[in-house]
Protein backbone atom coordinates (compact mmCIF):
# COMPACT_ATOMS: atom_id res chain seq x y z
CA UNK A 1 0.00 0.00 0.00
CA UNK A 2 2.54 2.45 1.02
CA UNK A 3 4.74 1.67 -2.77
CA UNK A 4 1.23 2.44 -4.22
CA UNK A 5 0.93 5.92 -2.42
CA UNK A 6 4.67 6.58 -3.03
CA UNK A 7 4.39 5.56 -6.99
CA UNK A 8 0.90 7.98 -6.99
CA UNK A 9 3.54 11.01 -5.24
CA UNK A 10 6.10 10.25 -8.11
CA UNK A 11 3.50 11.20 -11.25
CA UNK A 12 1.24 13.69 -9.79
CA UNK A 13 4.00 16.30 -10.18
CA UNK A 14 4.75 15.37 -13.94
CA UNK A 15 0.82 15.63 -14.33
CA UNK A 16 0.86 18.78 -12.88
CA UNK A 17 3.62 20.44 -14.94
CA UNK A 18 2.04 19.30 -17.96
CA UNK A 19 -1.23 20.74 -16.70
CA UNK A 20 0.54 23.87 -15.91
CA UNK A 21 2.37 24.05 -19.58
CA UNK A 22 -1.45 23.53 -21.31
CA UNK A 23 -2.79 26.31 -19.60
CA UNK A 24 -0.09 28.89 -20.32
CA UNK A 25 -0.18 27.98 -23.52
CA UNK A 26 -3.88 28.53 -23.80
CA UNK A 27 -3.24 31.53 -21.73
CA UNK A 28 -0.78 32.67 -23.98
CA UNK A 29 -3.50 31.82 -27.41
CA UNK A 30 -6.37 33.77 -25.89
CA UNK A 31 -4.32 36.89 -25.29
CA UNK A 32 -2.61 36.88 -28.96
CA UNK A 33 -6.41 36.48 -30.06
CA UNK A 34 -7.57 38.99 -27.69
CA UNK A 35 -4.57 41.87 -28.65
CA UNK A 36 -5.33 40.95 -32.51
CA UNK A 37 -8.75 41.70 -32.24
CA UNK A 38 -8.37 44.80 -30.09
CA UNK A 39 -5.61 46.21 -32.32
CA UNK A 40 -8.50 45.62 -35.27
CA UNK A 41 -10.71 47.46 -33.52
CA UNK A 42 -8.36 50.25 -32.48
CA UNK A 43 -7.50 50.81 -36.63
CA UNK A 44 -10.96 50.73 -37.02
CA UNK A 45 -11.85 53.50 -34.52
CA UNK A 46 -8.98 55.19 -35.89
CA UNK A 47 -10.52 55.40 -39.29
CA UNK A 48 -13.94 56.56 -37.98
CA UNK A 49 -12.57 59.49 -35.77
CA UNK A 50 -10.07 60.82 -39.06
CA UNK A 51 -11.04 63.28 -41.18
CA UNK A 52 -11.34 62.40 -44.85
CA UNK A 53 -7.93 64.00 -46.04
CA UNK A 54 -6.36 62.19 -43.40
CA UNK A 55 -7.44 59.05 -44.36
CA UNK A 56 -8.82 57.82 -47.83
CA UNK A 57 -8.50 54.85 -50.60
CA UNK A 58 -10.61 52.32 -47.84
CA UNK A 59 -7.91 52.55 -45.22
CA UNK A 60 -9.28 50.22 -42.61
CA UNK A 61 -7.74 47.42 -41.26
CA UNK A 62 -4.81 47.26 -43.54
CA UNK A 63 -1.60 45.78 -42.27
CA UNK A 64 0.21 46.42 -45.86
CA UNK A 65 -0.50 50.03 -46.84
CA UNK A 66 -0.43 53.03 -45.22
CA UNK A 67 0.45 56.56 -45.53
CA UNK A 68 1.72 56.27 -48.82
CA UNK A 69 -1.61 54.88 -50.22
CA UNK A 70 -3.37 57.74 -48.60
CA UNK A 71 -1.02 60.21 -50.00
CA UNK A 72 -0.94 58.64 -53.38
CA UNK A 73 -4.68 59.23 -53.18
CA UNK A 74 -4.54 62.92 -51.92
CA UNK A 75 -2.61 63.84 -54.96
CA UNK A 76 -4.35 62.10 -57.68
CA UNK A 77 -7.43 63.79 -56.33
CA UNK A 78 -5.72 67.59 -56.01
CA UNK A 79 -4.49 66.75 -59.94
CA UNK A 80 -7.94 66.12 -61.43
CA UNK A 81 -9.26 69.28 -58.99
CA UNK A 82 -6.83 71.41 -60.68
CA UNK A 83 -8.46 70.13 -64.45
CA UNK A 84 -11.67 70.32 -63.41
CA UNK A 85 -11.71 66.53 -63.94
CA UNK A 86 -13.08 65.62 -60.16
CA UNK A 87 -16.38 66.27 -61.03
CA UNK A 88 -16.75 64.47 -64.41
CA UNK A 89 -15.77 61.39 -62.83
CA UNK A 90 -18.75 58.24 -63.10
CA UNK A 91 -17.98 54.48 -62.10
CA UNK A 92 -19.65 53.53 -65.70
CA UNK A 93 -17.11 56.11 -67.63
CA UNK A 94 -14.34 54.03 -66.08
CA UNK A 95 -15.63 50.48 -65.74
CA UNK A 96 -14.55 47.75 -69.04
CA UNK A 97 -16.91 45.27 -66.84
CA UNK A 98 -19.38 46.65 -69.13
CA UNK A 99 -18.00 45.86 -72.21
CA UNK A 100 -17.50 42.31 -71.35
CA UNK A 101 -19.65 39.76 -73.59
CA UNK A 102 -19.26 36.57 -71.12
CA UNK A 103 -18.81 36.40 -67.63
CA UNK A 104 -15.29 34.92 -66.90
CA UNK A 105 -12.71 36.70 -65.63
CA UNK A 106 -9.29 36.70 -67.03
CA UNK A 107 -6.58 37.02 -64.89
CA UNK A 108 -3.50 37.15 -67.04
CA UNK A 109 -1.43 37.58 -63.92
CA UNK A 110 2.06 39.48 -63.28
CA UNK A 111 4.68 37.19 -61.36
CA UNK A 112 5.78 38.81 -57.85
CA UNK A 113 3.01 41.48 -57.66
CA UNK A 114 1.18 39.57 -54.88
CA UNK A 115 -0.67 37.96 -57.75
CA UNK A 116 -0.71 33.92 -55.87
CA UNK A 117 -2.28 36.09 -52.94
CA UNK A 118 -4.99 37.14 -55.50
CA UNK A 119 -5.46 33.88 -56.63
CA UNK A 120 -6.34 32.20 -53.24
CA UNK A 121 -8.83 35.15 -52.33
CA UNK A 122 -10.36 34.75 -55.37
CA UNK A 123 -10.63 31.03 -54.90
CA UNK A 124 -11.94 31.40 -51.27
CA UNK A 125 -14.83 34.02 -53.34
CA UNK A 126 -15.14 31.19 -55.70
CA UNK A 127 -16.98 29.09 -53.13
CA UNK A 128 -18.85 31.94 -51.61
CA UNK A 129 -19.93 33.53 -54.58
CA UNK A 130 -20.61 30.41 -56.75
CA UNK A 131 -18.55 30.55 -59.75
CA UNK A 132 -15.78 28.41 -61.18
CA UNK A 133 -12.66 28.46 -60.54
CA UNK A 134 -9.67 27.71 -63.30
CA UNK A 135 -5.38 27.45 -63.43
CA UNK A 136 -2.87 27.26 -65.74
CA UNK A 137 -1.43 23.88 -64.51
CA UNK A 138 2.74 24.05 -63.40
CA UNK A 139 4.53 24.41 -66.47
CA UNK A 140 7.98 23.13 -66.77
CA UNK A 141 9.03 25.91 -69.04
CA UNK A 142 6.65 29.00 -68.59
CA UNK A 143 6.33 31.04 -71.77
CA UNK A 144 4.47 34.25 -71.24
CA UNK A 145 4.55 35.09 -75.25
CA UNK A 146 2.85 32.97 -77.27
CA UNK A 147 2.51 32.77 -81.25
CA UNK A 148 -0.23 33.51 -83.27
CA UNK A 149 -1.80 29.79 -83.12
CA UNK A 150 -1.10 29.40 -79.37
CA UNK A 151 -3.21 32.70 -78.78
CA UNK A 152 -6.13 31.59 -80.93
CA UNK A 153 -6.01 28.55 -78.75
CA UNK A 154 -5.60 30.16 -75.22
CA UNK A 155 -8.51 32.06 -76.77
CA UNK A 156 -10.52 29.47 -77.62
CA UNK A 157 -10.00 28.05 -73.55
CA UNK A 158 -10.90 30.77 -71.68
CA UNK A 159 -14.27 31.00 -73.69
CA UNK A 160 -14.91 27.49 -72.92
CA UNK A 161 -15.14 27.72 -69.49
CA UNK A 162 -19.16 27.63 -68.64
CA UNK A 163 -19.70 31.27 -66.83
CA UNK A 164 -19.43 32.52 -64.48
CA UNK A 165 -15.97 31.81 -63.92
CA UNK A 166 -12.50 32.77 -63.37
CA UNK A 167 -9.22 31.55 -65.39
CA UNK A 168 -5.67 32.37 -64.08
CA UNK A 169 -2.43 32.06 -65.98
CA UNK A 170 0.61 33.98 -66.14
CA UNK A 171 0.50 34.81 -70.11
CA UNK A 172 1.08 38.25 -71.55
CA UNK A 173 -2.14 40.17 -72.86
CA UNK A 174 -4.35 38.14 -75.33
CA UNK A 175 -7.19 40.02 -77.08
CA UNK A 176 -10.03 36.92 -77.19
CA UNK A 177 -12.12 39.26 -79.13
CA UNK A 178 -9.91 39.44 -81.86
CA UNK A 179 -10.28 35.61 -82.50
CA UNK A 180 -13.90 36.29 -82.94
CA UNK A 181 -14.71 35.06 -79.56
CA UNK A 182 -16.80 36.84 -76.55
CA UNK A 183 -14.64 39.57 -74.75
CA UNK A 184 -13.92 38.69 -70.66
CA UNK A 185 -13.46 40.79 -68.09
CA UNK A 186 -9.96 41.16 -67.87
CA UNK A 187 -8.25 41.96 -64.55
CA UNK A 188 -4.58 42.24 -62.99
CA UNK A 189 -2.27 43.80 -60.70
CA UNK A 190 1.30 45.43 -60.34
CA UNK A 191 3.51 46.54 -57.76
CA UNK A 192 6.66 48.79 -57.73
CA UNK A 193 8.74 47.87 -60.92
CA UNK A 194 12.02 48.21 -58.79
CA UNK A 195 10.86 46.04 -55.96
CA UNK A 196 9.27 43.64 -58.12
CA UNK A 197 12.76 42.80 -60.03
CA UNK A 198 14.63 42.42 -56.49
CA UNK A 199 11.46 40.55 -55.99
CA UNK A 200 11.68 37.89 -58.61
CA UNK A 201 16.04 37.62 -58.53
CA UNK A 202 15.82 36.33 -55.03
CA UNK A 203 12.33 34.43 -55.76
CA UNK A 204 14.15 32.21 -58.52
CA UNK A 205 17.17 31.84 -56.00
CA UNK A 206 15.05 30.62 -53.12
CA UNK A 207 15.58 26.90 -51.88
CA UNK A 208 11.77 25.87 -51.82
CA UNK A 209 11.66 27.15 -55.63
CA UNK A 210 13.78 24.54 -56.28
CA UNK A 211 12.29 21.96 -54.10
CA UNK A 212 9.03 22.44 -55.64
CA UNK A 213 10.48 22.52 -59.26
CA UNK A 214 12.34 19.25 -58.36
CA UNK A 215 8.91 17.62 -56.96
CA UNK A 216 7.13 18.55 -60.62
CA UNK A 217 10.27 17.64 -62.87
CA UNK A 218 12.81 15.52 -61.40
CA UNK A 219 14.77 16.27 -64.21
CA UNK A 220 15.54 18.99 -63.90
CA UNK A 221 19.28 20.03 -63.34
CA UNK A 222 20.03 22.12 -59.98
CA UNK A 223 21.48 26.23 -60.85
CA UNK A 224 25.23 26.46 -59.95
CA UNK A 225 25.41 27.47 -56.29
CA UNK A 226 27.80 30.50 -57.41
CA UNK A 227 24.93 31.98 -59.11
CA UNK A 228 22.63 31.15 -56.15
CA UNK A 229 24.69 32.74 -53.83
CA UNK A 230 25.09 36.28 -56.26
CA UNK A 231 23.37 38.70 -54.44
CA UNK A 232 21.27 41.92 -56.58
CA UNK A 233 23.82 44.40 -55.01
CA UNK A 234 26.78 43.05 -56.21
CA UNK A 235 24.56 42.20 -59.23
CA UNK A 236 23.72 45.69 -60.13
CA UNK A 237 27.33 47.41 -58.80
CA UNK A 238 29.55 44.96 -61.32
CA UNK A 239 27.46 45.21 -64.50
CA UNK A 240 26.76 41.88 -64.11
CA UNK A 241 24.83 40.74 -67.64
CA UNK A 242 21.55 39.14 -65.43
CA UNK A 243 21.57 42.99 -63.90
CA UNK A 244 21.97 45.46 -66.47
CA UNK A 245 18.86 46.73 -68.12
CA UNK A 246 19.24 48.57 -71.13
CA UNK A 247 16.99 50.68 -73.64
CA UNK A 248 16.07 49.04 -76.59
CA UNK A 249 17.83 45.94 -75.89
CA UNK A 250 15.62 42.71 -76.52
CA UNK A 251 15.82 39.30 -74.87
CA UNK A 252 14.10 36.55 -76.81
CA UNK A 253 13.29 32.93 -75.72
CA UNK A 254 10.41 32.26 -73.09
CA UNK A 255 9.59 36.04 -72.34
CA UNK A 256 11.61 39.04 -70.02
CA UNK A 257 10.03 38.72 -67.13
CA UNK A 258 12.06 42.21 -66.08
CA UNK A 259 9.13 44.01 -67.24
CA UNK A 260 5.55 43.97 -65.70
CA UNK A 261 4.35 46.09 -69.13
CA UNK A 262 5.53 43.73 -71.41
CA UNK A 263 1.69 41.35 -69.58
CA UNK A 264 0.01 44.02 -70.69
CA UNK A 265 1.46 45.03 -73.94
CA UNK A 266 0.61 41.82 -75.47
CA UNK A 267 2.25 39.34 -77.78
CA UNK A 268 3.54 42.00 -80.42
CA UNK A 269 7.17 42.37 -81.59
CA UNK A 270 6.75 45.62 -80.44
CA UNK A 271 6.34 44.97 -76.93
CA UNK A 272 10.18 43.35 -76.71
CA UNK A 273 12.35 46.18 -76.55
CA UNK A 274 13.16 46.87 -72.79
CA UNK A 275 11.81 50.22 -71.50
CA UNK A 276 10.45 51.94 -75.14
CA UNK A 277 7.80 54.20 -75.82
CA UNK A 278 6.52 52.06 -78.17
CA UNK A 279 5.56 49.26 -75.48
CA UNK A 280 4.78 51.61 -73.20
CA UNK A 281 1.91 52.95 -75.10
CA UNK A 282 0.69 49.63 -76.41
CA UNK A 283 0.70 48.26 -72.40
CA UNK A 284 -1.23 51.81 -71.68
CA UNK A 285 -3.56 51.47 -74.30
CA UNK A 286 -4.80 47.65 -73.37
CA UNK A 287 -5.19 49.01 -69.95
CA UNK A 288 -7.34 51.60 -70.91
CA UNK A 289 -9.37 49.88 -73.46
CA UNK A 290 -9.68 46.39 -71.84
CA UNK A 291 -8.92 46.29 -68.27
CA UNK A 292 -12.16 46.05 -65.55
CA UNK A 293 -9.40 46.79 -62.78
CA UNK A 294 -5.78 47.05 -62.60
CA UNK A 295 -4.95 46.37 -58.93
CA UNK A 296 -2.04 47.79 -56.65
CA UNK A 297 -0.04 46.03 -54.40
CA UNK A 298 1.18 48.68 -52.31
CA UNK A 299 -2.28 50.24 -52.06
CA UNK A 300 -4.43 47.25 -51.46
CA UNK A 301 -7.04 48.34 -49.84
CA UNK A 302 -7.85 50.87 -52.59
CA UNK A 303 -7.58 47.83 -54.70
CA UNK A 304 -9.95 45.62 -52.91
CA UNK A 305 -12.85 48.22 -52.99
CA UNK A 306 -12.43 49.38 -56.88
CA UNK A 307 -12.56 44.88 -57.08
CA UNK A 308 -15.85 44.99 -55.37
CA UNK A 309 -17.22 47.80 -56.53
CA UNK A 310 -16.71 46.69 -60.67
CA UNK A 311 -16.57 43.81 -60.64
CA UNK A 312 -19.06 42.52 -58.01
CA UNK A 313 -20.42 39.53 -59.49
CA UNK A 314 -17.19 37.90 -58.33
CA UNK A 315 -15.60 40.22 -55.76
CA UNK A 316 -17.78 40.82 -53.24
CA UNK A 317 -16.99 40.22 -50.23
CA UNK A 318 -13.57 40.52 -50.93
CA UNK A 319 -12.19 42.87 -48.68
CA UNK A 320 -13.69 40.98 -45.72
CA UNK A 321 -11.79 37.16 -46.61
CA UNK A 322 -8.51 39.01 -47.24
CA UNK A 323 -8.15 40.72 -44.23
CA UNK A 324 -9.97 38.61 -42.02
CA UNK A 325 -8.56 35.50 -43.50
CA UNK A 326 -5.94 35.70 -45.96
CA UNK A 327 -3.75 38.23 -44.74
CA UNK A 328 -3.86 37.54 -41.37
CA UNK A 329 -3.30 33.40 -41.24
CA UNK A 330 -1.85 32.64 -44.62
CA UNK A 331 0.85 34.25 -45.69
CA UNK A 332 2.05 33.27 -49.16
CA UNK A 333 5.34 33.39 -50.75
CA UNK A 334 7.24 35.36 -48.82
CA UNK A 335 10.74 34.93 -49.41
CA UNK A 336 12.80 34.68 -45.74
CA UNK A 337 16.29 34.50 -47.70
CA UNK A 338 15.50 38.12 -49.77
CA UNK A 339 18.00 40.35 -47.99
CA UNK A 340 17.40 44.18 -48.03
CA UNK A 341 18.91 46.22 -51.05
CA UNK A 342 19.99 49.92 -50.55
CA UNK A 343 18.11 52.63 -51.73
CA UNK A 344 21.64 53.61 -53.70
CA UNK A 345 21.78 50.49 -55.83
CA UNK A 346 17.51 50.94 -56.42
CA UNK A 347 18.33 54.18 -57.57
CA UNK A 348 21.02 53.04 -60.50
CA UNK A 349 17.88 50.71 -61.72
CA UNK A 350 15.23 53.26 -61.47
CA UNK A 351 17.76 55.22 -64.03
CA UNK A 352 16.94 52.28 -66.52
CA UNK A 353 13.24 51.80 -65.67
CA UNK A 354 11.59 55.05 -66.25
CA UNK A 355 9.21 53.54 -68.83
CA UNK A 356 8.59 51.07 -66.32
CA UNK A 357 8.07 53.83 -63.71
CA UNK A 358 5.95 55.76 -66.07
CA UNK A 359 3.81 52.72 -66.49
CA UNK A 360 2.95 51.61 -62.89
CA UNK A 361 2.10 55.44 -61.79
CA UNK A 362 -0.32 55.25 -65.21
CA UNK A 363 -1.68 52.48 -63.42
CA UNK A 364 -2.22 53.42 -59.89
CA UNK A 365 -3.37 57.08 -60.76
CA UNK A 366 -5.97 55.23 -62.90
CA UNK A 367 -7.17 52.72 -59.90
CA UNK A 368 -7.01 56.13 -57.91
CA UNK A 369 -9.78 57.81 -60.70
CA UNK A 370 -12.02 54.81 -60.31
CA UNK A 371 -11.88 54.91 -56.56
CA UNK A 372 -12.37 58.78 -56.45
CA UNK A 373 -15.52 58.13 -59.15
CA UNK A 374 -17.30 55.94 -56.58
CA UNK A 375 -17.86 58.47 -54.43
CA UNK A 376 -17.98 56.50 -51.13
Amino acid sequence: MEQFHWNRRMVLPKRTSELIALMAISTTLFLFLHTRDLNTKLKEMEVKIQPYSMVSGNQLISGDSGPAEVSGMRATMKLLESTGEMQSLQPTRLNNTRKAQTEVVFFNRVPKVGSQTLMELIRRLSSKNDFGFHQDRVQRVETIRLSLEDQAELAALVSSYEPPGVYIKHVCFTNVSNFGLPEPIYINLVRDPVERVISWYYYVRAPWYYVERKIAFPDIPLPDPKWLKKDFETCVLTDDRECRYVRGEIREGIGDHRRQSMFFCGHHHDCLPFDTRGALERAKMAVERHYAVVGVLEEMNTTLTVLEKYVPRFFEGASDIYWNEISRYTPINKNAFKPPVSEEVKNIVRRNFTREIEFYEFCKQRLHKQYLALKL
